[in-house]
């Protein structure tokens, strides 16, 4: 029997039990399963009747299964049929099906499948010819090379239709030979020369593909045609791509643009103030906006960028919609010192209530942070209650993992330690309130001794409500660092530490016994107890090792055993036995020398930013640099990007740390 172009005896004779699906939590019996209710749904077929053939086909786990081969005539004859309801989907299956097998290892794939594929090829690139104009978008990145699409191209007249193949033949031309780079440079020559001006946008993107100056020596076309308020609403009318069934905004398409500039970085923050310019002109606010959002995509990435943009940012904080003086405020507040010019204005807006439907927080918040970035004082009053305001009826901020969003509060109060006597009283207010309300430990718990353990001694009088959180066992760790930090000043506090439950822990006792010793306890009864369990203490772990660097020459009866676990370990415990070595020793070499593991590679293009900040901390504590460190760090200092791996707004805050310990490094003699 034949059901809307699909026989059901070939399905059922298709010995399923013998074959794999991607997925184990989806066993290949749900495939004939899927196909058959498919088949038997006709017209009213859905995507969700097809959900099940990707999690078992085309899961995005690198395989391609063999029941992928023995689905695919069936899966091509439904979509291939006009019958079915849900062909866009099915097309949108054969695309991720043709993608999984083009990416994945050779060994990950079914052995009969691209014998499969090929068996089916002429039916399955009719589907960019289809009558329905749906299924031949969706179908487009089926073409398996620049002939067919070259050929879709002549055969289309739809523009919704033209656009993605347009798109798509620089794509696929970059992966083919000389011949068909031409053909389809004069294909994109002829719309750069007579298209309309989305076109003509979406051929430069495209030539982007095959020569990336294209659109560097084309600025002036991009600028002109995203910034033309009569050709927005083009966009929208026909900016369809592949596998999004809505079609693209204009401020979208802002983003492929400025991404064609992304190897070019001048030139990049030249096209955002060029088409800042250019909407101050018209008044678009939508494309102020677009212009805010790659600002901040090239600031993440790009300190140098700064000064080109700085500007923009600070005259769109005049501006009337409130999404782009939130936009604004948030860029000046990244940018931190630099952004001092504007502190005045910001000082106006520290009220504004403006906000922006899909970010967090009001203009308001932005400024405040900003002149808090700044160093200037006319943030302090209201700071902390501002802050803690989305905490006070709920468990925590709910906002989207997107930019602008609103810094953690220990990132805005761990930096004004010099204004700790402003700030303390309405902090202590609110950690009260917060841990009434959240039995001891809440969500900003953590945050509130982030801040508290900054300001050392400073924040003092807040001693009853850290030796409030002693006893819980979540925050414990952190409460004994804030005493530590307190110093002699919280000398009081000791019999409560010495107490407190969390000391059945194991060791919880180490940390009590090295915070009494900066409380003024006994440092030698703790040097004891920490180098016993330093001796004796099985790696990977070592005990105690990182404690040991508080107690300088007086550990050195233990400085063999902490060589040895410097040699035996990796990582961050490698780096703080080299740390407590030099402090028990007071010999830089051997330490200097394994500090400097965690520098060379950031020099060669490496990543790891946390373990390279610990190893400048602990030069800086030694300061003393190898040749090779030293030339490795002016290397680095050179680079434009930012030192964080993070996309945020923490990429700002630890970029500045690593780069002023690397200014302070060098310059020692």
């Amino acid at each position: 029997m034949e059901v809307t172009g699909m026989s059901i005896e070939a399905l059922d004779a298709v010995p399923w039990d013998r074959l794999e699906s991607a997925l184990p939590q989806h066993p290949v019996e749900e495939v004939p399963r899927a196909l058959r209710r498919l088949a038997l749904a006709g017209g009213a077929a859905t995507e969700e009747h097809c959900s099940p053939l990707y999690w078992c086909l085309a899961a995005g786990n690198g395989r391609v299964p063999s029941a992928a081969t023995a689905a695919l005539p069936f899966v091509v004859a439904l979509a291939a049929d006009p019958g079915p309801g849900a062909r866009v989907d099915l097309v949108g299956l054969l695309v991720s099906l043709k993608r999984a097998a083009k990416r994945a290892r050779p060994d990950l794939v079914d052995e009969g499948w691209h014998a499969e594929w090929r068996r089916h090829r002429d039916t399955v690139l009719a589907l960019l010819g289809d009558p329905d104009p749906d299924v031949r978008r969706e179908a487009v990145p089926l073409a398996d090379g620049v002939v067919p699409l070259l050929a879709r191209w002549r055969a289309e007249t739809d523009p919704a239709m033209r656009l993605p193949v347009l798109l798509k033949l620089g794509e696929t031309a970059g992966e083919e030979d000389a011949g068909a780079v031409e053909e389809v440079r004069t294909v994109l020559g002829g719309v750069l020369r007579d298209g309309e001006p989305v076109m003509k946008v979406a051929a430069l993107i495209s030539w982007a593909r095959l020569d990336p100056q294209e659109p560097v020596r084309r600025i002036d076309l991009l600028v002109e045609t995203l910034s033309d308020l009569a050709v927005r609403p083009r966009f929208e009318e026909i900016w369809y791509v592949s596998d999004v069934e809505e079609p693209f905004p204009r401020e979208a398409v802002v983003t492929w643009a400025a991404e064609l500039f992304d190897h070019d970085a001048r030139t990049a923050a030249s096209f955002v103030v060029r088409l800042a310019d250019a909407a101050a002109r018209t008044g678009d606010a939508k494309l102020s906006e677009a212009v805010l959002d790659e600002a901040w995509r090239l600031l993440v990435l790009r300190p140098s960028a700064a000064p080109a943009l700085l500007p923009v940012a600070g005259r769109l904080l005049d501006d009337p919609a409130d999404p782009v003086r939130l936009r604004a405020a948030h860029l000046l507040a990244v940018l931190g010192r630099e952004s001092a010019r504007y502190a005045d204005r910001l000082a106006t807006l520290i009220d504004d209530a403006g906000e922006d439907s899909y970010l967090e927080g009001t203009v308001g918040d932005y400024a405040r942070w900003a002149l808090t970035r700044i160093g200037d004082p006319r943030a302090l009053p209201g700071l902390v209650e501002r802050l803690y305001e989305p905490y006070r009826e709920h468990y925590g901020r709910g906002y989207r993992i997107s930019d602008p969003r609103l810094p953690d509060v220990d990132a805005v109060l761990v930096p004004l330690r010099a204004h700790a006597d402003v700030l303390l009283p309405a902090l202590r207010e609110v950690m009260r309130h917060h841990a009434a309300h959240n039995g001891g430990h809440g969500p900003l718990t953590g945050a509130f001794l982030k801040v508290l353990k900054a300001w050392g001694p400073d924040a003092l009088p807040a001693l009853p409500e850290v030796v409030a959180l002693l006893d819980d066992a979540r925050g414990s760790l952190s409460t004994v660092e804030v005493l530590a930090a307190m110093g002699p000043g919280a000398a009081s506090a000791e019999p409560a530490l010495r107490a407190c439950k969390p000391l059945n822990w194991p060791g919880h006792h180490w940390n009590a016994a090295w915070a009494a010793s900066h409380m003024g306890g006994d440092r030698t009864a703790a040097l004891r107890l920490i180098g016993d369990a330093v001796l004796t203490e099985e790696g990977p772990y070592y005990g105690p090792v990182h404690l040991l660097a508080d107690f300088g020459t007086s550990a050195a009866p233990y400085a063999d055993r902490v060589r040895h676990i410097m040699e035996d370990t990796q990582g961050l415990r490698r780096a703080e036995a080299a740390l407590a070595l030099w402090s028990g020793t007071g010999e830089p070499k051997p330490s200097i020398s394994v500090l400097e593991e965690f520098v060379l590679p950031i020099a060669d293009g490496g990543e790891d930013y946390e373990l390279f900040g610990e190893a400048l901390r602990a030069l800086v504590r030694i300061g003393t640099l190898t040749p090779a460190t030293r030339a490795a760090l002016r290397t680095v200092r050179g680079f434009d990007g930012r030192l964080a791996r993070e996309r945020n707004y923490e990429a700002f805050l630890q970029d500045e740390e690593l780069r002023a310990a690397i200014e302070y490094l060098l310059a020692l003699p």
